[in-house]
């Protein structure tokens, strides 16, 4: 008993996780904002180091929980489930820079309808991410485990409506666009912004199986 107490315990993983959310949704509202004024080149750009910020940001966050995670002997939730939160979360704010990046790269030269609704979508999965991802301390609460699973099923909705989306916007791209090169730039960036919904979707399946294992 002496000895467990002497323990290294708690490495303060889910304020590390509430700061990393956080991040995803400046990276998230930063891309949003590129996407908003592209025409912009001076506030494209700016937007752009924005979001560069927060990823970054967020990549620190993520090697600090997982050097928490070596040298915490007890963690207030399953060692494999903090891992696999916090590389998952990691790998939402890693696309939404992608995305950033593949614009940039690829000189995209503007934005479609569909891009804005993507956009708009991960955005929201961000969001709600972050809101799912702020009670987890408190999810042995009956009515705060109810809520977690509540709005992991709003991202669950998100990410079919990106689907949804995505497959309307290729229909569309393969049907009307006539420049084969903005077509591959178009696709890419499509498909980038889908995936960031369903890595949000994923963050919700380890969240419920997290809230499942320890309401």
């Amino acid at each position: 008993m002496l000895f467990s107490k002497l323990l290294p315990k708690d490495g303060n993983f889910f304020e590390l996780f509430n700061q990393h959310a956080d991040r995803i949704v400046e990276a998230a509202q930063a891309f949003s904002k590129m996407v908003e004024n592209y025409d912009d080149v001076v506030k494209r750009r700016q937007y752009n180091k924005e979001v560069d910020a927060a990823e970054h940001a967020a990549d620190r966050i993520t090697h600090e929980v997982n050097r928490a995670l070596h040298k915490t002997f007890i963690t207030p939730i399953d060692r494999e489930h903090i891992h696999k939160l916090i590389n998952t979360m990691d790998d939402v704010a890693d696309l939404i820079q992608d995305s950033a990046e593949t614009m940039a790269l690829y000189d995209v030269r503007h934005m479609t309808e569909d891009i804005v609704r993507l956009t708009d979508l991960s955005v929201k999965c961000c969001e709600r991410l972050r809101g799912a991802v702020s009670m987890l301390a408190k999810i042995r609460q009956a009515d705060v485990a109810e809520a977690a699973l509540q709005t992991c099923e709003e991202i669950d909705k998100l990410e079919s409506d990106a689907d949804r989306v995505m497959r309307s916007a290729m229909s569309r791209l393969f049907r009307d666009e006539p420049d084969v090169r903005e077509l591959i730039k178009l696709k890419a960036v499509y498909e980038l912004l889908e995936t960031i919904t369903d890595k949000c979707e994923d963050v919700a399946n380890l969240i419920e199986g997290i809230v499942l294992e320890n309401s």
